[in-house]
Protein backbone atom coordinates (compact mmCIF):
# COMPACT_ATOMS: atom_id res chain seq x y z
CA UNK A 1 0.00 0.00 0.00
CA UNK A 2 1.58 3.55 -1.29
CA UNK A 3 0.34 6.50 0.74
CA UNK A 4 0.36 9.06 -2.17
CA UNK A 5 1.06 12.16 -0.36
CA UNK A 6 4.40 12.61 0.69
CA UNK A 7 5.30 12.55 4.36
CA UNK A 8 7.87 14.06 6.75
CA UNK A 9 10.91 12.20 6.37
CA UNK A 10 12.04 13.26 9.91
CA UNK A 11 9.44 10.81 10.94
CA UNK A 12 10.36 7.25 12.20
CA UNK A 13 8.94 4.04 13.06
CA UNK A 14 5.68 5.24 15.80
CA UNK A 15 5.35 7.90 13.68
CA UNK A 16 5.08 6.14 10.64
CA UNK A 17 2.94 3.57 12.57
CA UNK A 18 0.58 6.11 13.77
CA UNK A 19 0.12 7.33 10.28
CA UNK A 20 -0.99 3.93 8.80
CA UNK A 21 -3.56 3.55 11.41
CA UNK A 22 -4.94 6.86 11.22
CA UNK A 23 -4.50 8.49 8.22
CA UNK A 24 -4.75 5.32 6.33
CA UNK A 25 -7.14 3.15 8.49
CA UNK A 26 -5.14 0.51 7.99
CA UNK A 27 -3.50 -2.41 10.53
CA UNK A 28 0.26 -1.90 10.52
CA UNK A 29 0.96 -5.17 12.15
CA UNK A 30 -0.84 -6.94 9.57
CA UNK A 31 1.71 -8.15 7.44
CA UNK A 32 1.50 -5.23 4.33
CA UNK A 33 4.13 -3.57 2.98
CA UNK A 34 3.61 0.41 3.35
CA UNK A 35 5.67 2.87 1.15
CA UNK A 36 5.91 6.52 2.08
CA UNK A 37 7.28 9.46 -0.05
CA UNK A 38 9.49 12.24 0.36
CA UNK A 39 8.54 15.54 -1.34
CA UNK A 40 11.35 14.52 -3.06
CA UNK A 41 11.02 11.57 -5.85
CA UNK A 42 14.28 10.10 -5.12
CA UNK A 43 13.30 9.06 -1.38
CA UNK A 44 11.28 6.17 -0.21
CA UNK A 45 10.26 4.19 3.16
CA UNK A 46 8.58 0.78 3.53
CA UNK A 47 7.47 0.13 6.97
CA UNK A 48 6.40 -3.41 7.80
CA UNK A 49 5.77 -6.14 10.25
CA UNK A 50 7.60 -9.23 9.69
CA UNK A 51 5.66 -11.21 12.59
CA UNK A 52 8.34 -10.82 15.07
CA UNK A 53 8.74 -6.80 15.14
CA UNK A 54 8.67 -4.05 12.73
CA UNK A 55 10.77 -2.94 10.30
CA UNK A 56 11.67 0.28 8.64
CA UNK A 57 14.15 0.71 5.43
CA UNK A 58 14.91 3.85 3.53
CA UNK A 59 16.18 4.66 -0.01
CA UNK A 60 17.32 7.33 -1.64
CA UNK A 61 17.85 6.73 -5.23
CA UNK A 62 21.22 8.43 -6.46
CA UNK A 63 19.76 9.51 -10.14
CA UNK A 64 16.70 10.43 -10.89
CA UNK A 65 13.46 9.57 -9.14
CA UNK A 66 10.63 7.27 -7.94
CA UNK A 67 7.36 7.03 -10.39
CA UNK A 68 4.69 7.69 -7.69
CA UNK A 69 0.96 7.26 -8.09
CA UNK A 70 -1.07 11.00 -8.23
CA UNK A 71 -1.26 12.12 -5.07
CA UNK A 72 -4.74 11.95 -3.91
CA UNK A 73 -5.94 11.55 0.08
CA UNK A 74 -5.27 8.47 0.93
CA UNK A 75 -3.45 5.58 -0.34
CA UNK A 76 -2.87 3.30 -3.38
CA UNK A 77 -2.38 -0.17 -3.66
CA UNK A 78 -0.05 -1.94 -5.50
CA UNK A 79 0.45 -5.62 -6.17
CA UNK A 80 4.21 -7.34 -4.71
CA UNK A 81 5.77 -7.32 -8.00
CA UNK A 82 4.87 -3.94 -8.57
CA UNK A 83 6.07 -3.00 -4.83
CA UNK A 84 9.56 -4.75 -5.90
CA UNK A 85 9.67 -2.64 -9.22
CA UNK A 86 9.12 0.96 -7.24
CA UNK A 87 12.07 -0.02 -5.07
CA UNK A 88 14.05 -0.77 -7.85
CA UNK A 89 13.51 2.64 -9.36
CA UNK A 90 11.57 0.98 -12.66
CA UNK A 91 8.73 2.61 -13.59
CA UNK A 92 6.28 0.41 -12.52
CA UNK A 93 3.09 1.49 -14.11
CA UNK A 94 5.09 1.08 -17.78
CA UNK A 95 4.88 -2.97 -16.56
CA UNK A 96 1.75 -5.16 -18.46
CA UNK A 97 1.34 -8.57 -17.47
CA UNK A 98 0.96 -11.70 -19.55
CA UNK A 99 -2.76 -12.59 -20.18
CA UNK A 100 -2.97 -15.89 -18.84
CA UNK A 101 -3.67 -18.95 -21.05
CA UNK A 102 -6.52 -20.32 -23.01
CA UNK A 103 -5.65 -23.22 -24.52
CA UNK A 104 -4.31 -26.21 -22.54
CA UNK A 105 -1.65 -27.95 -23.60
CA UNK A 106 -1.94 -31.08 -25.55
CA UNK A 107 -0.32 -34.40 -24.32
CA UNK A 108 1.44 -36.32 -27.49
CA UNK A 109 0.01 -39.56 -28.16
CA UNK A 110 3.13 -41.75 -27.59
CA UNK A 111 3.69 -40.52 -24.02
CA UNK A 112 -0.21 -40.87 -23.65
CA UNK A 113 0.01 -44.82 -22.39
CA UNK A 114 2.38 -43.96 -19.69
CA UNK A 115 0.07 -41.25 -17.59
CA UNK A 116 -2.74 -44.19 -17.60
Amino acid sequence: MVASKPVDFRKGMDGLVALVAQVLAADPFAGDVFVFRAKRADRLKLLLWDGTGLCLVTKRLEAGGFTWPPVQDGAVTLSPAQIRLLFAGMDWTQIAARSPALVRPSIPAENSQKLL
